[in-house]
C-alpha cells in the first residue's frame, strides 16, 4: 500500500481522535475549577477543539510536529530497509525471517507507529489539561490571580477579571475581589480589553 493511500485512510480517524482528545483536555481543565464544559459547548466548539488547542498552546503544537516528524523519519528508514533481517525480526512472526514479506513488515510497523502516536498524543493532551487546570484552581484558591483583562458589559459596566477560558457561547472568568467563577454569555459582553499582554508588555 502506498504512503498516500495510508495517509488518506488515517486522516479521518486521526481527526476524530484529536476531537476526542480535545474534549478530554477541556473537560479535565474545566473540571478542576468546577465547570462541566460540555454543558456550555455546542457542536462547533467540539469540532474545532483540536485546532484551537494546537494553535493556542505552542508547546503542544511543537510537540505534535516533532512527534510526527520523528515517526516519519523512522518510517522512512524502515521502508528503505524492509528486506533486512533486523527489521523483520521485530515483526514477531512465527515464520522464518526469509518468508516474511515486505507487506507484512509495513503492516506491523504501521500499527506500531499509529499506536505510539496515539498514546503520546493522549499523554500530551491529558497532561496539559491536568497541569493547566490544576494551576488555575490553585491560584483561585490562594488569591494569586493576575487580573489581565477588563470586561465591559452591554450596560457599559467594566470589571477587572481573570479569564479562565471561553468558547463560542460563553466566557468563564473570576472577577477581582471575588473567588467565585462567573459564566457570561458572549452576547452580553460589549468588549474585552487585554490590560497585561505577556507578548507586548515585557
Amino acid at each position: 500500500m502506498k504512503l498516500s493511500d495510508i495517509i488518506q485512510k488515517i486522516i479521518p480517524f486521526g481527526y476524530t481522535y484529536l476531537v476526542v482528545l480535545g474534549i478530554m483536555k477541556e473537560s479535565i481543565y474545566y473540571y478542576q475549577v468546577g465547570i462541566n464544559i460540555l454543558k456550555y459547548s455546542n457542536i462547533m466548539d467540539i469540532l474545532i477543539s483540536p485546532i484551537a488547542d494546537l494553535t493556542s498552546t505552542p508547546l503542544l503544537l511543537i510537540a505534535v510536529i516533532i512527534l510526527i516528524s520523528l515517526f516519519l523519519l523512522i518510517g522512512l528508514y524502515i521502508s528503505k530497509n524492509l528486506h533486512k533481517d533486523r527489521i523483520k525480526a521485530k515483526v514477531n512472526s512465527k515464520k522464518p525471517l526469509a518468508d516474511i514479506t515486505e507487506e507484512e513488515v509495513k503492516t506491523y510497523y504501521s500499527k506500531v507507529f499509529i499506536g505510539m502516536i496515539a498514546v503520546n498524543l493522549l499523554c500530551f493532551f491529558v497532561g496539559i489539561g491536568w497541569g493547566e487546570g490544576s494551576k488555575v484552581a490553585k491560584k483561585i484558591s490562594n488569591n494569586e490571580l493576575t487580573y489581565n483583562y477588563k470586561m465591559t458589559f452591554g450596560d457599559d459596566q467594566t470589571k477587572e477579571i481573570y479569564l479562565i477560558g471561553s468558547n463560542s457561547s460563553n466566557y468563564f472568568y473570576v472577577e477581582k475581589g471575588n473567588k467565585n467563577i462567573t459564566i457570561s454569555p458572549v452576547g452580553s459582553i460589549k468588549s474585552l480589553e487585554i490590560t497585561k499582554n505577556k507578548r507586548l508588555n515585557k
